[in-house]
């Protein structure tokens, strides 16, 4: 099972970890957190101190249109910010 699906880029995020030392990553919606941990520390080399999840459910959508109802779904994810040791970084742009 990859556990890791890919780091979430975005100003919230970046922001945390330049204040806070805490990285987001979508990660398999079955993995736990110490399997998170070790992925994590595997990938980047660095010491994690606090994983926390965040579980998303899918987003349900409806649309009307002339030949009836048409409906769908979003998959769920799940996200996890990962708080590292000081002086440890994880520089994603490294590898481009």
């Amino acid at each position: 099972m990859d556990v890791l699906i890919k780091p979430i880029i975005t100003e919230k995020a970046t922001t945390a970890s330049e204040l806070n030392n805490c990285y987001s990553f979508l990660v398999n919606i079955k993995a736990n957190k110490v399997e998170i941990k070790k992925a994590v520390e595997a990938a980047y080399s660095v010491s994690v101190d606090k994983v926390r999840t965040l579980n998303y459910g899918p987003v349900r959508k409806i649309k009307y249109t002339k030949t009836g109802i048409q409906s769908g779904k979003t998959n769920a994810t799940k996200k996890a910010v990962v708080q590292v040791a000081d002086g440890d970084a994880i520089d994603f742009y490294s590898n481009i």
